[in-house]
Protein backbone atom coordinates (compact mmCIF):
# COMPACT_ATOMS: atom_id res chain seq x y z
CA UNK A 1 0.00 0.00 0.00
CA UNK A 2 0.89 3.48 -0.94
CA UNK A 3 -1.69 5.88 0.53
CA UNK A 4 -1.84 9.43 -0.28
CA UNK A 5 -4.04 11.91 2.42
CA UNK A 6 -5.02 14.85 1.89
CA UNK A 7 -7.53 17.65 3.64
CA UNK A 8 -8.58 21.06 3.15
CA UNK A 9 -11.86 20.95 5.49
CA UNK A 10 -10.30 23.15 8.04
CA UNK A 11 -7.56 26.44 7.32
CA UNK A 12 -4.49 23.45 7.61
CA UNK A 13 -3.50 22.50 4.02
CA UNK A 14 -2.27 19.17 4.90
CA UNK A 15 -0.91 16.04 2.70
CA UNK A 16 0.73 13.13 3.66
CA UNK A 17 2.43 9.58 2.49
CA UNK A 18 1.73 6.23 3.92
CA UNK A 19 3.17 2.87 3.12
CA UNK A 20 0.73 0.49 5.53
CA UNK A 21 2.87 0.90 8.42
CA UNK A 22 4.17 4.45 8.75
CA UNK A 23 3.88 8.41 7.52
CA UNK A 24 6.89 8.40 4.98
CA UNK A 25 6.44 12.15 5.02
CA UNK A 26 3.93 14.77 5.77
CA UNK A 27 3.55 18.52 4.93
CA UNK A 28 0.62 21.03 6.21
CA UNK A 29 0.29 25.16 5.26
CA UNK A 30 -2.46 27.03 7.37
CA UNK A 31 -3.99 29.22 5.20
CA UNK A 32 -8.16 29.41 4.59
CA UNK A 33 -8.20 31.17 1.68
CA UNK A 34 -4.97 29.73 -0.41
CA UNK A 35 -6.12 25.80 -0.16
CA UNK A 36 -6.18 25.66 -4.20
CA UNK A 37 -2.66 27.60 -4.53
CA UNK A 38 -1.43 25.29 -1.48
CA UNK A 39 -2.45 21.78 -2.12
CA UNK A 40 -0.44 20.51 -5.03
CA UNK A 41 2.91 22.12 -4.55
CA UNK A 42 2.02 20.30 -0.79
CA UNK A 43 1.71 16.60 -2.82
CA UNK A 44 4.96 16.91 -4.79
CA UNK A 45 6.62 18.16 -1.56
CA UNK A 46 5.52 15.13 -0.01
CA UNK A 47 6.62 12.57 -2.99
CA UNK A 48 10.00 14.56 -2.99
CA UNK A 49 11.01 13.87 0.08
CA UNK A 50 9.43 10.35 0.49
CA UNK A 51 11.26 9.52 -2.82
CA UNK A 52 8.17 8.17 -4.77
CA UNK A 53 6.45 8.80 -7.63
CA UNK A 54 2.57 9.94 -7.79
CA UNK A 55 2.11 6.78 -9.90
CA UNK A 56 3.50 4.55 -7.25
CA UNK A 57 0.19 5.74 -5.48
CA UNK A 58 -2.16 2.52 -4.62
CA UNK A 59 -4.98 4.43 -2.30
CA UNK A 60 -5.95 7.88 -2.20
CA UNK A 61 -8.43 8.87 1.66
CA UNK A 62 -9.86 12.58 1.58
CA UNK A 63 -11.27 14.23 4.35
CA UNK A 64 -14.88 14.74 3.94
CA UNK A 65 -15.81 17.26 5.88
CA UNK A 66 -17.84 18.94 7.50
CA UNK A 67 -16.20 22.05 6.26
CA UNK A 68 -16.82 25.14 4.50
CA UNK A 69 -17.65 24.58 0.78
CA UNK A 70 -14.93 26.80 -1.19
CA UNK A 71 -12.11 24.93 1.06
CA UNK A 72 -13.77 21.61 1.07
CA UNK A 73 -14.45 21.47 -2.38
CA UNK A 74 -10.70 21.78 -3.35
CA UNK A 75 -9.53 18.42 -1.44
CA UNK A 76 -12.14 16.20 -2.78
CA UNK A 77 -11.79 17.38 -6.34
CA UNK A 78 -8.11 17.27 -6.61
CA UNK A 79 -8.79 13.55 -4.56
CA UNK A 80 -10.98 12.60 -7.48
CA UNK A 81 -8.80 13.43 -9.86
CA UNK A 82 -5.69 11.90 -9.12
CA UNK A 83 -7.94 8.67 -8.08
CA UNK A 84 -9.42 8.91 -11.72
CA UNK A 85 -6.02 9.46 -13.82
CA UNK A 86 -4.49 7.37 -11.75
CA UNK A 87 -7.43 4.57 -11.70
CA UNK A 88 -6.94 3.71 -8.00
CA UNK A 89 -9.34 4.25 -5.04
CA UNK A 90 -10.16 7.18 -3.21
CA UNK A 91 -11.57 6.87 0.15
CA UNK A 92 -13.24 9.20 2.20
CA UNK A 93 -13.26 9.94 6.08
CA UNK A 94 -14.93 12.54 8.40
CA UNK A 95 -12.14 15.58 9.00
CA UNK A 96 -13.25 15.16 12.69
CA UNK A 97 -12.25 11.90 12.84
CA UNK A 98 -8.42 12.57 12.08
CA UNK A 99 -8.22 14.94 14.57
CA UNK A 100 -9.88 12.96 17.20
CA UNK A 101 -7.36 10.23 16.42
CA UNK A 102 -4.55 13.04 16.56
CA UNK A 103 -5.43 14.30 19.59
CA UNK A 104 -4.48 10.75 21.88
CA UNK A 105 -7.21 11.55 24.41
CA UNK A 106 -8.19 8.24 26.16
CA UNK A 107 -11.41 9.54 27.89
CA UNK A 108 -14.12 10.54 26.02
CA UNK A 109 -14.14 13.95 24.46
CA UNK A 110 -15.05 16.60 22.28
CA UNK A 111 -14.01 17.58 18.62
CA UNK A 112 -15.07 21.16 16.83
CA UNK A 113 -13.97 22.85 14.58
CA UNK A 114 -14.56 26.82 13.60
CA UNK A 115 -17.98 26.49 10.96
CA UNK A 116 -17.67 30.34 10.43
CA UNK A 117 -21.28 32.42 11.30
CA UNK A 118 -20.46 32.15 14.52
CA UNK A 119 -20.88 28.42 14.71
CA UNK A 120 -18.84 25.22 15.16
CA UNK A 121 -18.72 21.56 13.25
CA UNK A 122 -18.65 19.08 16.08
CA UNK A 123 -18.72 15.33 17.26
CA UNK A 124 -18.31 13.53 20.46
CA UNK A 125 -16.12 10.44 20.75
CA UNK A 126 -15.92 7.63 23.17
CA UNK A 127 -13.00 6.63 25.51
CA UNK A 128 -10.73 4.54 23.30
CA UNK A 129 -9.43 0.89 25.18
CA UNK A 130 -5.91 1.99 23.56
CA UNK A 131 -3.81 5.29 22.78
CA UNK A 132 -3.02 2.54 19.86
CA UNK A 133 -7.06 2.20 19.04
CA UNK A 134 -8.82 5.31 16.99
CA UNK A 135 -11.77 6.71 19.42
CA UNK A 136 -14.89 5.44 18.08
CA UNK A 137 -17.53 8.59 17.24
CA UNK A 138 -20.72 8.77 19.41
CA UNK A 139 -22.78 11.12 17.32
CA UNK A 140 -22.73 11.97 13.91
CA UNK A 141 -21.36 15.07 12.94
CA UNK A 142 -23.35 18.62 13.60
CA UNK A 143 -22.85 22.52 12.93
CA UNK A 144 -24.58 24.40 15.62
CA UNK A 145 -24.15 27.53 17.99
CA UNK A 146 -21.89 26.83 20.52
CA UNK A 147 -24.42 28.42 23.07
CA UNK A 148 -27.00 25.90 21.91
CA UNK A 149 -24.57 22.81 23.25
CA UNK A 150 -23.19 24.50 26.14
CA UNK A 151 -24.96 22.06 28.50
CA UNK A 152 -23.62 18.86 26.13
CA UNK A 153 -19.80 19.55 26.14
CA UNK A 154 -18.96 22.07 28.95
CA UNK A 155 -16.24 20.39 31.25
CA UNK A 156 -15.72 17.51 29.07
CA UNK A 157 -12.16 17.47 27.23
CA UNK A 158 -12.25 18.67 23.61
CA UNK A 159 -9.57 19.76 20.79
CA UNK A 160 -9.75 21.66 17.57
CA UNK A 161 -9.90 25.28 16.62
CA UNK A 162 -13.32 25.43 17.23
CA UNK A 163 -12.95 24.47 21.12
CA UNK A 164 -10.14 26.95 21.28
CA UNK A 165 -12.19 29.78 19.63
CA UNK A 166 -15.35 29.36 22.31
CA UNK A 167 -13.46 28.14 25.36
CA UNK A 168 -16.22 29.99 27.38
CA UNK A 169 -18.75 27.24 26.49
CA UNK A 170 -16.08 24.46 25.71
CA UNK A 171 -14.98 24.55 29.02
CA UNK A 172 -12.56 21.23 29.30
CA UNK A 173 -10.55 22.79 25.99
CA UNK A 174 -7.25 21.28 25.72
CA UNK A 175 -4.71 23.93 24.52
CA UNK A 176 -2.22 21.11 23.96
CA UNK A 177 -4.42 18.97 21.32
CA UNK A 178 -4.27 19.45 17.55
CA UNK A 179 -6.09 22.36 16.51
CA UNK A 180 -6.82 22.01 13.00
CA UNK A 181 -6.66 18.26 10.50
CA UNK A 182 -3.50 16.08 10.01
CA UNK A 183 -3.20 14.91 6.98
CA UNK A 184 -0.63 11.91 9.13
CA UNK A 185 -3.18 10.83 11.23
CA UNK A 186 -5.76 10.86 8.64
CA UNK A 187 -3.79 8.60 6.83
CA UNK A 188 -2.57 6.77 9.65
CA UNK A 189 -6.83 6.06 10.69
CA UNK A 190 -7.55 5.26 7.05
CA UNK A 191 -4.74 2.47 6.66
CA UNK A 192 -5.78 0.90 9.96
CA UNK A 193 -9.36 0.94 8.81
CA UNK A 194 -8.62 -0.93 5.11
CA UNK A 195 -6.32 -3.13 7.06
CA UNK A 196 -9.24 -4.09 9.26
CA UNK A 197 -11.50 -4.92 5.74
CA UNK A 198 -13.48 -1.68 6.92
CA UNK A 199 -15.52 0.34 4.21
CA UNK A 200 -14.75 4.02 4.01
CA UNK A 201 -17.15 6.89 3.23
CA UNK A 202 -17.06 7.73 -0.34
CA UNK A 203 -14.95 11.24 -1.85
CA UNK A 204 -18.17 13.30 -1.20
CA UNK A 205 -18.71 16.40 0.85
CA UNK A 206 -20.08 16.50 4.04
CA UNK A 207 -21.61 20.24 4.12
CA UNK A 208 -23.98 20.08 6.70
CA UNK A 209 -25.68 23.25 5.87
CA UNK A 210 -26.76 25.41 2.73
CA UNK A 211 -24.20 27.15 0.26
CA UNK A 212 -24.11 30.62 0.96
CA UNK A 213 -24.95 31.37 -2.88
CA UNK A 214 -28.59 30.43 -3.89
CA UNK A 215 -30.75 30.88 -6.90
CA UNK A 216 -33.02 33.80 -6.22
CA UNK A 217 -36.65 32.50 -5.85
CA UNK A 218 -38.53 35.14 -7.80
CA UNK A 219 -36.75 37.25 -11.05
CA UNK A 220 -37.61 40.57 -11.15
CA UNK A 221 -38.63 41.37 -14.55
CA UNK A 222 -36.52 44.12 -16.28
CA UNK A 223 -36.71 44.08 -20.12
CA UNK A 224 -39.87 45.56 -22.13
CA UNK A 225 -42.52 43.63 -22.22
Amino acid sequence: MLLLALDTATPAVTVALHDGSRTLAAAGDVDARRHGELLLPAVDRVLAEAGRKLAEVTDIVVGVGPGPYTGLRVGLVTATTFGAALDVPVHGLCSLDGIAHASGLTEPFVVATDARRKEVYWARYAARPSPDLPPDRLTEPAVDRPAEIADEVAGIPAVGAGALLYDTVFTGVRRDGPEHQSAAALAELAARKLAAGEELLPPRPLYLRRPDAQVPANYKVVTPQ
